[in-house]
């Protein structure tokens, strides 16, 4: 259960039970996720913004427990927080004052500018059968059609399930190596991984020129920076460190946080991935007895 602080909007001075609609509860910030072993934070620095740091060890794998237990409440605190202050503006959109705008940012850990995120813990999900389908791909398809603009601030290598969750953002802004070098690859051929059917879908819906996708999935290839620039895996590349890609991807939160207040970000994007979520669905069935009692047994 996260720690919640209520606020009242009614009455000043003398404490009041506040009528329900103007009653807002407000994650305490920060938020380290899970309690007792945080994987990742979660900041909220100004209203609109919000930051989700990985920082499991030096590379931020993407272990069940970060995902579960870290990333998928952080996604519920940053929504529910957001639908809270659309409220208010739908309640009165002429007025001025900010409500219903957002954008959040995912970054790797910040004391550090060598890795995003390396990617999955490989060997314990390939134990579970049901990984992509029950962990993975509903954090995928979560940041896919996520109500506000969501940013991937790169401020380090990026490989594979690392690269996947940063091509789920709608931006991605990424450090250009010169103090210390960073590639961004989907190496699963170099160690024998097949690619989950979500993998293909979000390639093919991001990317239509075939030579790339061939580049990056069976090449295997390190992009540096400047050439995810160019073909268009990133959208900005910054000179400098961690703190200058923030904030960069901090900018571009600003730019189009206003966006979220029509309420119609996230639905938009539910259309434009129709084919990525239509193909996560159907990778969602159990392929047999053995993988549907796995599924059975994690949810029971």
């Amino acid at each position: 259960m996260h720690p919640k602080i209520h606020i009242s909007k009614v009455g000043s001075g003398i404490l009041r039970a506040p009528k329900p609609f103007l009653l807002l509860t407000m994650t305490a910030y920060p938020l380290a996720l899970p309690a007792g072993n945080p994987l990742i934070t979660l900041t909220h620095p100004k209203n609109s913004l919000w930051i989700i740091e990985l920082h499991n060890g030096q590379d931020s794998r993407l272990t069940h427990e970060l995902i579960n237990e870290g990333l998928k409440p952080a996604l519920d605190a940053v929504e529910k927080e957001w639908r809270e202050s659309w409220r208010i503006h739908m309640k009165d959109q002429k007025a001025n004052n900010g409500e219903g705008k957002g954008a959040l940012i995912i970054v790797g850990r910040r004391d550090q500018d060598k890795f995003f995120s390396n990617g999955l813990d490989f060997a314990n999900s390939q134990k579970d059968p049901n990984f992509f389908q029950l962990t993975f791909d509903p954090l995928l398809e979560r940041i896919l059609t996520f109500p506000i603009p969501t940013i991937a601030a790169i401020n380090g290598h990026c490989f594979a399930g690392g690269f996947m969750l940063s091509m789920a953002c709608d931006y991605r802004v990424m450090t250009d190596g010169s103090s210390r070098r960073a590639w961004l690859s989907m190496n699963e051929v170099h160690f024998g991984a097949p690619w989950p059917i979500s993998f293909a879908g979000i390639v093919r819906s991001k990317f239509g020129n075939d030579p790339l996708k061939r580049k990056m999935a069976l090449e295997g290839h390190r992009f540096t920076p400047q050439e995810a620039l160019e073909v268009g895996i990133v959208d900005y590349v910054v000179n400098g460190n961690t703190a200058a890609v923030l904030a960069r991807a901090e900018q571009l939160g600003d730019q189009w946080s206003g966006n979220a207040q029509g309420g119609v970000w996230g639905s938009i994007k539910s259309e434009l991935y129709r084919d990525v979520l239509e193909t996560i669905h159907k990778d969602a069935r159990p392929r047999n007895p053995l993988h549907d009692d796995a599924a059975a047994k994690a949810r029971l």
